[in-house]
């Protein structure tokens, strides 16, 4: 198996590496300070052509593959965590439109997010919704050429910038997953709008708004696939996110080795550097050993997708895994900084704060383990 990048696209690289060094890293501490949605830098990745990478061209997209997206979106989640969010939360809108729109569909919604002229959000999460999908109360109800959607979406990442947004409904809930049913919401809607947002402990910069329906009339060529259709919409599109949330853990934790390396290096102890005892070399090394073993699992993930083959079990993996090794890299960079490391005068206790996100978004550790569990099980039973 060849490990390396792909040449042809090395220029692209250089050119988002240098875009990130210059232009993310320098503001990411300000960004994240101020809790502000980061548009200078939405704009500036517009104009690169960052907002629809594996998109088609004729959609307005770049035309490159999901392991290009998976490695750009590693860059620019190592440079500044609250963009990488943004960037995530971008493509779980994207995705639906590119896989289960219609002509129409793409041609009118997909093509604004592709090119970074419009954010996107996807809507999922409920107040008794989370992890089980099929509990969704949010009600879709048909009435002549319109359906009409009341109910509560919580946690809508991207959610009060965004201008297309879609929306898991239950036509049926007494019938739970099999009632599920998409839609292309937009922005003004009438009977759609904003509520609460909750103050989070990271991520100010990513708005993450309570979403009300009172009697938001949607238009039935916004129906998204097929009524009672949205359970499949909803599984695909967070499968491709578990390999988002990877590549931004993987980005963070990166960060958060760099960071306890440089540190180490400069910080002297008993007449010497930190970085000499092997205490911190141990950490150093599990650190970048499973830093490494993370993004190989995201870039499987991401190259099975692009072979067109089953990467469902390897997306759950490489999310659960590289959720917790963000974690333990994030604590062990605070651990190496020490006194500094609980101040705001360094970047960990950020890192340290933000991780934890990635064992919650997009399910939680736990049910990525689920996930791999049931497929390890099914494989074993089928090899029978």
């Amino acid at each position: 198996m060849d490990f390396a990048l792909p040449q042809e696209n090395e220029e692209i690289y250089a050119e988002v590496r240098h875009f990130c060094d210059e232009e993310l890293r320098p503001k990411a501490d300000e960004i994240a300070a101020k809790g502000e949605f980061p548009w200078d830098n939405v704009r500036a990745m517009a104009e690169m052509d960052l907002w629809g990478i594996p998109v088609p061209e004729e959609y307005g997209g770049a035309g490159l593959t999901w392991l290009d997206w998976a490695i750009i979106g590693e860059m620019i989640s190592n440079a500044c965590t609250s963009t990488g969010a943004i960037f995530a939360a971008h493509y779980l809108c994207e995705y639906p439109l590119l896989a289960f729109g219609t002509e129409e569909q793409k041609e009118k919604y997909l093509t604004p997010l592709a090119r970074g002229e419009k954010i996107g959000a996807f809507i999922l999460t409920e107040p008794g919704a989370g992890s089980d999908a099929g509990s969704v109360k949010t009600r879709a109800e048909r009435d002549g050429e319109v359906y009409r959607l009341n109910g509560t979406k919580v946690f809508c990442s991207n959610g009060g910038e965004a201008e297309v947004f879609i929306v898991i409904t239950n036509l049926e809930p007494d019938r739970g997953a099999r009632g599920l049913t998409a839609f292309i919401v937009e922005k003004g809607t009438p009977g759609f709008r904003l509520g609460k947002e909750d103050k989070k402990m990271a991520f100010g910069a990513l708005s993450n708004p309570e979403l009300i329906f009172e009697d938001a009339q949607v238009s039935a060529e916004n129906l998204l696939y097929r009524e009672r259709g949205g359970f499949r919409v909803a599984m695909e599109t967070l499968s491709v996110g578990r390999i988002g949330m990877a590549v931004g853990a993987v980005g963070l934790a990166q960060a958060a080795l760099d960071t306890a390396v440089k540190y180490a290096l400069e910080r002297e102890q008993f007449g010497q550097p930190i970085a000499e005892f092997q205490a911190i070399q141990f950490m150093l090394a599990d650190m970048a050993t499973e830093i490494e073993a993370a993004r190989l699992l995201a870039h499987k993930a991401a190259w099975l997708k692009d072979r067109g083959e089953d990467y469902d079990k390897l997306a759950a993996m490489a999310k659960v895994y590289s959720s917790e090794v963000a974690s333990r890299a994030a604590s062990k960079a605070v651990q190496i900084h020490g006194g500094y490391g609980y101040t705001v005068e360094y970047p960990v206790e950020r890192y340290y704060r933000e991780a934890k996100l990635f064992e919650i978004v997009e399910g939680t550790s736990e049910v990525q383990r689920m996930v791999v569990a049931n497929r390890v099980l099914k494989e074993s039973r089928r090899g029978r």
